[in-house]
């Protein structure tokens, strides 16, 4: 793939998006799965932890926060996974993963928050600190609070789609289940997490496992 970061001025006909990013990157994988989802061509270039460099002047142009991934659309350039994913449903004008009404938007966000949010949390001591080891969230504290809050937190979501689901925002999948679907995936992939039981949240993991995109994205043998 090419290294050329410049932006495509070929007016002729419009250029697959280009995602840069490692594909083992869980928030990369939320855009190839949401470009698969909803038929986009697209060419992914590999940046990030053991390719080539964030910190680069020319990805640095493109995203100052030095992280992947980067997704060039034309003429412009997007950071911040869960934005890009948004940006992408809309863009396609599919109503079923993101509609427009105010009330049902509003219920695919706030899923899609959570996990940037009280999800990440969890999982930077349950996972980067658990089981990558990562400094500095291998303090065995964090570790211990990170494993904790991860099974409060997907506990939670296990009611949510036992009496709401099968899909996190009821019968039909959104661009939602992205996000929380890696989240699961990984939840499933933590090495020495004690589980209970969650009925629930392993239906879901088995639905989502009929989707193509997911076996490719998500349940792909990556955490």
């Amino acid at each position: 793939m090419s290294s050329d970061l410049h932006l495509s001025d070929n007016k002729a006909e419009p250029a697959p998006l280009r995602v840069l990013g490692r594909a083992n990157s869980f928030n990369v994988r939320k855009v190839l799965w949401a470009c698969d989802e909803l038929g986009m061509n697209y060419q992914r270039e590999d940046y990030g932890r053991g390719f080539r460099a964030c910190t680069s002047p020319e990805f640095l142009a493109l995203n100052p926060a030095a992280q992947v991934p980067v997704v060039i659309d034309g003429g412009t350039v997007m950071r911040e996974s869960n934005s890009i994913v948004r940006y992408l449903a809309a863009k396609a004008g599919d109503e079923t993963l993101y509609p427009t009404g105010l009330a049902a938007r509003q219920q695919v966000e706030q899923w899609m928050d959570w996990v940037a949010y009280d999800l990440t949390h969890a999982l930077r001591g349950a996972f980067l600190g658990g089981q990558l080891d990562e400094v500095p969230w291998n303090n065995d504290w964090f570790v211990g609070q990170g494993r904790a809050d991860l099974v409060h937190e997907m506990t939670l979501l296990d009611a949510h789609l036992s009496a709401n689901g099968p899909y996190v925002c009821g019968s039909g999948f959104t661009i939602a289940d992205i996000p929380v679907g890696l989240a699961v995936n990984r939840w499933f992939s933590i090495k020495g997490l004690e589980r209970p039981n969650l009925t629930g949240l392993a239906a879901y993991y088995a639905l989502l496992s009929d989707r193509p995109a997911f076996l490719r994205h998500g349940r792909n043998g990556l955490p």
